[in-house]
């Protein structure tokens, strides 16, 4: 009897294509990516429309909101290839990601490096099924890209700490219901030796944030304060006292996140987007413009390339700690580049501040200054990956 044959990562393509094609609704295809035009899952959700609900619930039943986490921990198991895969036929159809969260970009990493298996077990589940919605405590007043000075502590009272000071800058923290936090527990050791990584319940006493105006309109950020908060001691991530190696390991999530935030608005390239706007003709007349739209388009998919590269690298171990501070540099970098662009091409048209190509100008800027300046990235670039001697 002829044994059949296992399934190719082909036959996997065409699967995950005929099912994509047959249960994303045609409505959210193609659309804008933003923060307010995606679903963010949490204790009291609210779905951009009824189809983002269908999409997200569809995509949850088979854990390809987490595809390539563990199944143990309710991820859909796919190995990187087959993920990568995912990942291209979506972007194919246009299809957007069915769950937005800083606990998939970030904390599930980290909880699946770090964690304790209660910690897995209790956290990893919910973050797959968008049922927590976690905002991220790093930033304050007065520690940003030197974030080691963090003054936020965190007193020992035996089965719990009680946590008192403010975070800023924290992503919808005023819409979050739990925050990833770094809390200063070991006052007399070293700055960076005596930080504690801490999961902290945004719902209880002691715990207040509020929104903070960007200059797009928008409030994706807020003010943190905690006054008296209590955390399980159970809430560590990670040894206590050690939670800047924590730290940093996300940090190579997040930056990765940000270099690979480089994409068009509404699903078009800017090549497309150019073509769209001024025809072949208006293109023509504009040497100088196809020569700036060319190269933002081959930097594009040089930084694509990169990003693909990383996280199979990530995925084998073999990640150097810079490549993550040299993606973010030059993914923010080029997205400024290429936003600018988009507004040239728009022209007075593009001015209107509720406009999408308005939104993603103003937006860009910021994320130079998020996750550490690009001038924090470059000194750290010059001098521990190149090891250039400081400029006297």
């Amino acid at each position: 009897m002829a044994t059949q044959a296992a399934p190719t990562l082909e036959d996997f393509r065409q699967e995950v294509r005929t099912w994509l094609e047959a249960n994303c609704p045609a409505s959210i295809r193609n659309k804008p990516r933003g923060m307010d035009t995606s679903f963010w899952g949490g204790r009291n959700p609210v779905y951009p429309s009824d189809d983002h609900k269908l999409w997200f619930e569809r995509m949850a039943e088979r854990a390809w909101t987490v595809p390539t986490w563990p199944a143990q921990y309710g991820g859909g198991g796919l190995d990187a290839a087959q993920g990568r895969v995912l990942k291209q036929e979506m972007a194919r159809l246009g299809a957007p990601e069915p769950l937005s969260s800083l606990g998939i970009m970030m904390l599930g990493p980290a909880l699946l490096k770090f964690g304790t298996e209660e910690q897995k077990l209790e956290h990893i589940p919910l973050i797959a099924q968008g049922k927590i919605r976690w905002a991220q405590g790093y930033s304050e007043p007065g520690a940003g890209s030197d974030l080691a000075s963090l003054t936020t502590r965190g007193e020992d009272k035996g089965d719990h700490f009680l946590v008192n000071g403010q975070k800023i800058w924290t992503t919808y923290g005023h819409k979050a219901d739990m925050i990833f936090t770094l809390v200063r527990t070991e006052p007399d050791a070293p700055k960076h030796q005596g930080i504690s990584f801490l999961l902290i319940d945004m719902a209880q006493d002691g715990v207040n944030a509020s929104p903070i105006r960007m200059i797009s309109g928008n409030e994706h950020f807020s003010q943190t304060f905690f006054d008296d908060a209590v955390v399980p001691m159970a809430n560590v991530v990670g040894e206590r006292g050690k939670g800047w190696d924590v730290a940093k390991y996300l940090l190579t999530f997040e930056r990765s996140m940000m270099g690979e935030s480089i994409g068009g608005a509404a699903g078009k390239t800017l090549a497309e987007s150019a073509l769209e706007m001024l025809g072949k003709d208006g293109l023509a007349r504009e040497p100088g413009l196809r020569g700036e739209v060319t190269e933002i388009m081959m930097e594009t998919w040089g930084i694509q390339i990169a990003s693909e590269r990383l996280f199979d690298q990530g995925k084998a171990g073999q990640v150097s700690p810079f490549s993550p501070n040299v993606l973010k540099l030059l993914g923010t970098e080029l997205a400024t580049r290429r936003t600018r662009a988009m507004m040239s091409l728009g022209g007075f048209d593009n001015l209107a501040v509720d406009g999408r190509d308005a939104y993603e100008w103003l937006q860009a800027p910021p994320n130079c200054i998020a996750g550490g300046s690009n001038e924090v990235q470059m000194n750290v670039i010059s001098k521990r990956a190149l090891e250039l001697p400081e400029h006297k």
